[in-house]
């Protein structure tokens, strides 16, 4: 039975309640933006992510996006984005919380700590069950969304890049999983490259739970939320946590924490070298500037 979620109404994601609210569909809904990450968007995110938590029926969550792909990433130019964070009516209330009014490198530490680090390590913990259902590009802090789930679901037409380092002279995102889901050497190739693989490779590399055909990707999704859902809830909890505890035994959080400081370290220099602060890198630093991740079997040797 599907219906929408009576309790909050969103305005950049959807929720529909299914098979009597034991499993949750979570969808971006900002197709026209690419589902780029605006600060609104996660704060609506972490709202229903917190609501299906909070509710005993549910067992399962679904995150997957409405549109042409799952995500391209932090929103850092759309114009509405941008209302959020400048003063003014659409300025969003959570930019004068959480460090928003300290200055320098501080405010930017702090916001980055609350809405893209914290957000995602939560998420990653959340007491139910999580399956990430993904098409088209998945970029940058795409990757973290997607990350922050315990199974993944892609459409065969599904690729992956962080292209931080190409576009933004960064060293990768917020949330640094990289090593632990593209393995080392390929975290190093695909970030001094800003390359992209497909969901073959994302799958033959244990990034990829399942490789469905696009249009079968709903329906493939929640058959696969439907066996999980079916087993008892503390059966699934413990599973998850198991797993969990044992790869945060092998140093995950202690490393997560540690790139979040890099990465803030990354920002830093940006912003001292820059006369007006702005906290990446640009074209005449040498950095490329906005280029499309090369698609998989494109000839990498330039």
């Amino acid at each position: 039975m599907k219906g929408t979620d009576p309790m909050t109404d969103f305005r950049f994601i959807t929720t529909e309640m299914l098979d009597d609210g034991a499993i949750v569909r979570i969808k971006l809904n900002r197709p026209r933006q690419r589902n780029a990450q605006s600060r609104g968007l996660l704060v609506e995110l972490d709202g229903a992510f917190r609501a299906a938590e909070a509710d005993d029926r549910v067992r399962v969550v679904i995150l997957g996006a409405e549109g042409t792909m799952f995500s391209a990433g932090h929103d850092t130019g759309s114009q509405q984005a941008m209302a959020e964070y400048l003063p003014g009516p659409d300025q969003h209330p959570t930019t004068q919380i959480d460090g928003g009014t300290r200055l320098g490198v501080e405010k930017l530490f702090l916001q980055e700590w609350r809405y893209f680090f914290q957000n995602t390590r939560r998420w990653r913990d959340l007491r139910k069950i999580t399956i990430a259902q993904v098409h088209g590009n998945v970029m940058s802090a795409g990757l973290m969304l997607m990350w922050a789930c315990d199974l993944i679901v892609a459409a065969d037409d599904a690729v992956f890049s962080d292209v931080v380092g190409q576009r933004l002279g960064m060293c990768g995102v917020e949330y640094f999983a990289h090593p632990w889901e593209f393995g080392p050497r390929k975290t190093k190739e695909l970030l001094l490259t800003g390359d992209s693989i497909d969901a073959r490779e994302a799958r033959a590399l244990g990034m990829v739970s399942k490789v469905v055909a696009p249009d079968e990707l709903d329906d493939r999704t929640l058959e696969f939320a439907r066996r999980i859902a079916a087993l008892p809830t503390v059966t699934a909890l413990l599973v998850k946590e198991s797993v969990n505890q044992s790869v945060d035994m092998m140093g995950f959080q202690n490393a997560l924490r540690a790139c979040f400081t890099l990465h803030e370290l990354n920002h830093a220099h940006w912003s001292t070298i820059h006369e007006d602060g702005y906290p990446s890198g640009r074209a005449e630093d040498g950095i490329l500037g906005a280029i499309t991740a090369r698609r998989p079997g494109a000839d990498n040797s330039r």
